[in-house]
C-alpha cells in the first residue's frame, strides 16, 4: 500500500534530515552486493531494545524478538520501504520504496543476528526496459520483491504488474527485463488494494517455481484476501481468510516450506495492527480457503508502524531469522523501523 489512507491524516516528512550523519561506506562485499553506482544516502539509526512497550518480555509465542533499529534518513526517497530481500546471511538488505527506487545497505550484527547498526545505504531509480525511470512511466507504486536464482520480481500495486529485472543489481543501472504476463482479473484489482505480496514458492513444493501473489485485499469479498498462483502454465487462485480489517502487506517462504504472511490494519479506532500468520506449504494449492496459524499480533502498544517488508534468512547456527521493515510513508509522524525475530520451531 502507499499510504493513502494515511495521507488523509499525516503530513509529509521534511525533517529527517536534521538527523542525518554520515555511515561507513559498505565493507568488501560479497558477490551479489547490489547499486554499486547508486547514490550514497546518509542514515542515522536508534536502536529499539524492546518490542511490547513498557514489557521486557522478549518471547512472543513461537518468536523471540532479537532487536530492531529505527532508520532516519538525510534523503525522503529512502522512505516508503515496502519490499525486502535479506542477502549474505541477514548482513546485507536490498529493499524497494513504493515511489520506484531500489535501496541497498549492510547491516552490522550479532552472530544470532540482532541488528546494531546500518551502514553503506545506496539508492538507484527501477529502470524500465527503455531505460526511463519507473516513476517517469507511471509505473512506481513498487511494493515487494521475490529472488529466484538470477531473476528479481517486482510487483506494482497501481498498475497490477509484476515486473522482471536481473540479479544480481550490480550497479543499479539495469533494466526491466519484461513483465510477467497477469490474467485479466489480476490486471483489473482495484489501483490501492492491489498485488501487495510476493514470494517464490520453493523446490518440493507442489507449486514449485510458480510465483505466489497476494493482494491487499479482496475485489469482491471483504472476508478473504485473493491469492494467485503465477506458474508456467497459468494462474491458480486461492484465498486467505481474512480477519479484524486486517490487509496482507508481505510474504515469504520459511526454509522448511512454509509460507509467511505479514497483514496490517490502520483505523483511527485502532490505530496502527500487525499480524503474522504461517501457512504449511502443501495448503497453497489451487481454489484452496486458508486459515494459517496466528504467530504474532501487536498494536500500538507494540513498537511497530506500518509494516509492510518481511524478509527470511539462516543465521550462523542455522536458526530462522525474521525481519520485518515499515513503510513511513514519508511523513514525519511516522517512522521507518526494522525487527528482527527468531523463529522458535
Amino acid at each position: 500500500m502507499t499510504g493513502r489512507r494515511f495521507r488523509h491524516f499525516l503530513k509529509p516528512a521534511t525533517a529527517l534530515a536534521v538527523f542525518a550523519t554520515v555511515l561507513a561506506a559498505p565493507a568488501a562485499g560479497f558477490a551479489d552486493e547490489p547499486l554499486s553506482q547508486g547514490k550514497p544516502v546518509n542514515v542515522r539509526t536508534k536502536a529499539i531494545d524492546i518490542f511490547q512497550i513498557g514489557r521486557e518480555e522478549r518471547t512472543f509465542g513461537k518468536l523471540t524478538f532479537l532487536g530492531g533499529l529505527e532508520l532516519l534518513a538525510s534523503d525522503r526517497e529512502i522512505g516508503g520501504l515496502s519490499g525486502l530481500i535479506s542477502l549474505d546471511g541477514g548482513s546485507a538488505f536490498l529493499a524497494v520504496t513504493d515511489h520506484g527506487h531500489w535501496v541497498s545497505g549492510r547491516i552490522a550484527q550479532t552472530a544470532e543476528g540482532t541488528p546494531l547498526d546500518v551502514s553503506g545505504v545506496r539508492m538507484a531509480p527501477l529502470l524500465g526496459a527503455d531505460g526511463k525511470t519507473l516513476k517517469a512511466r507511471w509505473g512506481h507504486d513498487t511494493e515487494a520483491l521475490a529472488l529466484d536464482g538470477s531473476d528479481l520480481y517486482v510487483t506494482a500495486e497501481t498498475k497490477n504488474a509484476i515486473y522482471r529485472y536481473p540479479w544480481p543489481l550490480a550497479t543499479g543501472k539495469e533494466r526491466m527485463l519484461g513483465e510477467v504476463k497477469l490474467v485479466e482479473d489480476i490486471r483489473m484489482l482495484p489501483r490501492n488494494t492491489g498485488l501487495e505480496a510476493l514470494a517464490i514458492a520453493p523446490h518440493g513444493s507442489s507449486v514449485a517455481g510458480s510465483l505466489i501473489a497476494v493482494a491487499e485485499t479482496s475485489t469482491n469479498d471483504g472476508n478473504v484476501l485473493d491469492g494467485y498462483i503465477i506458474g508456467q502454465k497459468g494462474t491458480d487462485r486461492f484465498s486467505i481468510r481474512r480477519h479484524d480489517g486486517f490487509d496482507a502487506t508481505d510474504a515469504a517462504y520459511l526454509p522448511d516450506g512454509d509460507l509467511l504472511l505479514v497483514e496490517r490494519r490502520f483505523t483511527l479506532l485502532d490505530l496502527i495492527g500487525l499480524r503474522l500468520r504461517r501457512f504449511p506449504g502443501e495448503s497453497i494449492r489451487p481454489d484452496a480457503l486458508l486459515e494459517g496459524e496466528l504467530l504474532l499480533e501487536a498494536d500500538f502498544g507494540y513498537q511497530i508502524d506500518n509494516m509492510e517488508a518481511l524478509a527470511v534468512h539462516r543465521n550462523e547456527a542455522g536458526e530462522t531469522i525474521l525481519t520485518l521493515l515499515s513503510d513511513d510513508n514519508r511523513s514525519f509522524l511516522q517512522r521507518t523501523i526494522l525487527l528482527r525475530f527468531r523463529l522458535e520451531d
